[in-house]
């Protein structure tokens, strides 16, 4: 059986996890969700979690990356934590 990360893999797709910032309650979670998920070509599949304050991004790596990703996100008003290693 697979993980869902290597099923993601195996079809194309990637798993990309982003931290959000300015998230105050879950309405602000749904609207980024749907803001990913309506907006964004590419994105196949978004989940937002208000209380761990992340958002977990399946998509087309071929249409969208995490740049686009990051900008629709901060478009409407909330931010993403970059990792810097």
């Amino acid at each position: 059986m697979h993980s869902a990360s290597e099923t993601a893999e195996s079809a194309g797709k990637q798993r990309e996890t982003l931290a959000i910032t300015g998230m105050t309650c879950a309405n602000c979670a749904a609207a980024i969700q749907r803001t990913l998920k309506k907006k964004v070509p590419g994105v196949v599949d978004a989940t937002v979690n208000y209380a761990t304050e992340k958002a977990t991004v399946e998509y087309l790596p071929e249409q969208v990356n995490r740049a686009i990703l990051t900008q629709a996100i901060e478009r409407i008003g909330y931010g993403v934590v970059e990792v810097r290693m």
